[in-house]
């Protein structure tokens, strides 16, 4: 089953929590009208991916040694998880002259039992100038408030 991405505007706040407008941060990611310059830059446009429930962006960003399936990852992508917001934590490397990055993150959600949050140490790679998803090491089991 396909699941199509929500549209956001893009004059509205982008989902991310850079502050910028979503047509100037993360929705030419999301369009592969540009690439992300750093890994902090893909991570954000990965959150906003799991926003909009855009999983042809979260494939395409994916290394191929670690993507899930497009049919296992719609499973997630089209949870009853609602993406609320995203807390970079800390970085390292993954800056626009690295091959390699780190991203630590909290994200936020609202489920039908309550708030969760999940943190996580993200690991990407750049190669051929396209920054990518690699694996991430969870932080703590997604916990419910």
């Amino acid at each position: 089953m396909r699941i199509e991405p929500l549209t956001l505007d893009d004059t509205s706040r982008c989902p991310c929590g850079s502050g910028d407008a979503h047509g100037a941060c993360c929705g030419p990611l999301l369009a592969g009208a540009r690439r992300a310059a750093t890994a902090e830059a893909l991570m954000r446009s990965r959150f906003t991916a799991h926003v909009v429930q855009d999983a042809d962006h979260l494939l395409r960003t994916w290394h191929p040694s670690t993507s899930p399936s497009f049919r296992d990852l719609t499973r997630s992508v089209g949870d009853e998880m609602e993406w609320k917001r995203l807390l970079i934590t800390e970085t390292s490397g993954g800056g626009p002259f690295d091959d390699e990055g780190i991203v630590e993150f909290t994200a936020i959600a609202r489920t039908p039992q309550g708030r969760r949050e999940l943190r996580e140490r993200s690991r990407f790679v750049r190669e051929d100038g396209q920054w990518l998803y690699v694996s991430g090491e969870l932080k703590n089991a997604p916990s419910r408030h």
